[in-house]
């Protein structure tokens, strides 16, 4: 390995996050604006930065760190499978692939037929689910008002915000909005006039929890309905768990809690974020016989899906996840968590919402950006999803006295005098 390549993997090189920050602006495309730190190495659920300064991640990396970082475990896995078979192409199959496949056939509890598709991320696996919906004939797909699903063409297609759609428009058509959590709405979508006047509905995507909108849980008994309607339609549900997916709410699946899912079943779940811990992989579970032989062969493909290495991270996650009793961890942590902030006692702090680890802090104005500020100056990293909310997506090992720490903060926060009070709310960020 060079010396400076060493030097950056380390840390070991002295720059500031300043000078860091210049070489950035000049190298990396704008996209995503200035970086707000630059990050040289991490530990747990602790962070450090080019100047030193050390934060503890209540993000995650948008919910990606499952085992925080550095994971012992994780970081083995890894690199014993690159010491032995990085890559091979999917005109083979591996161990690791075949094996991950069962393990989350397994978690899904999906019936005989099932299968799964492997991808690189969650855009790439909503957009494989997107296309199992064209293979159900023509017609609409139906997805919610405030859904974020990703920001390639397809998937885009399915996001609401028009901000995100306009400068690529024309998307692939055939999508169309109803309003969140309206099961009314819904049953209007599915109406004999409905079909008569824009065609057959084919298939909902939905997620149990939207993320990226400010984590709205959908109303309880909203899944199970459009499970019924969707049935009744012969039309697909699908579950966009990219977020919410391997333990972020409590279960391996948000949709296996009754409060969430009412014991559905659904025909395609899409994953990716937590399932590697870090390192890329989207999957795509299709339950039964239908679902999974919607994709013939050469209808889909991709080049890293399934990669090995992928697959060996992604059943470290898993395994440290089961073996560490995570799922309860999250849970617990989670409910002292929001228990914590809601009772804070802060003036700023209007409610909680969400599941497990995998929260909204909702504020009475719309500061969250100012507020994530202030988060980052005293040492904790959080996420402004919308203008009067900050998300909580912290690995899924947080101890309680990192929890402890977090509502500590938020207690601190007051109304800023000069603060606007008309509250937008459910803005995405």
């Amino acid at each position: 390995m060079s010396s400076e390549l060493l030097d950056l993997q380390t840390g070991a090189d002295v720059a500031s996050v300043a000078a860091w920050t210049d070489r950035y602006t000049h190298a990396v495309m704008d996209t995503f604006g200035p970086p707000q730190r630059v990050l040289v190495r991490g530990e747990g659920c602790y962070v450090w930065d080019a100047d030193g300064r050390r934060y503890l991640d209540l993000l995650a990396g948008i919910a990606v760190n499952a085992l925080g970082h550095a994971h012992p475990t994780l970081t083995a896995a890894i690199s014993a499978q690159l010491g032995t078979l990085g890559h091979v192409s999917n005109f083979f199959g591996t161990p690791t692939q075949i094996a991950l496949a069962e393990t989350l056939l397994s978690k899904a509890q999906a019936p005989e037929g099932s299968r799964v598709f492997f991808t690189n991320s969650g855009t790439e696996a909503v957009e494989a689910a997107f296309k199992m919906t064209r293979r159900m004939g023509p017609g609409r797909v139906l997805a919610l008002e405030g859904a974020f699903h990703g920001r390639s063409m397809g998937a885009l297609a399915l996001t609401s915000k028009q901000a995100y759609r306009e400068p690529f428009e024309p998307l692939p058509g055939g999508v169309e909005h109803v309003p969140f959590g309206d099961t009314a709405a819904l049953e209007a979508a599915f109406s004999a006039q409905a079909v008569a006047e824009r065609g057959p509905v084919t298939a909902l995507v939905v997620e149990p929890l939207q993320g990226e909108a400010g984590v709205r849980p959908l109303p309880p008994g909203y899944l199970a309905h459009a499970r019924t309607l969707t049935a009744d339609a012969g039309a697909l549900l699908v579950l966009d768990e990219v977020q919410t997916g391997v333990g972020r709410t409590g279960s391996w699946f948000a949709y296996q809690q009754p409060e969430i899912g009412g014991g559905v079943v659904p025909d395609v779940v899409t994953l990716a974020k937590g399932l590697g811990g870090g390192f890329p992989i989207g999957a795509v579970i299709a339950y039964g016989e239908r679902a999974a032989t919607l994709l013939g062969r050469g209808q889909h493909g991709t080049t890293f899906g399934g990669n090995p290495v992928a697959a060996a991270a992604a059943l470290a996650t898993l395994g440290v996840i089961e073996r560490d009793g995570l799922l309860q961890q999250v849970h617990d942590v989670g409910a002292q968590l929001r228990e914590q902030i809601e009772l804070c006692g802060s003036s700023l702090v209007r409610e909680v919402r969400g599941r497990g680890l995998l929260l909204a802090v909702v504020l009475n104005a719309p500061v969250a950006s100012e507020v994530a500020a202030q988060a980052l100056e005293a040492g904790l990293i959080v996420n402004p999803v919308a203008p009067d909310a900050i998300r909580l997506a912290p690995p899924l090992i947080l101890t309680a006295d990192q929890a402890r720490d977090a509502a500590a903060f938020f207690a601190a926060l007051s109304l800023p005098t000069d603060a606007p009070t008309d509250t937008p709310t459910g803005q995405e960020a």
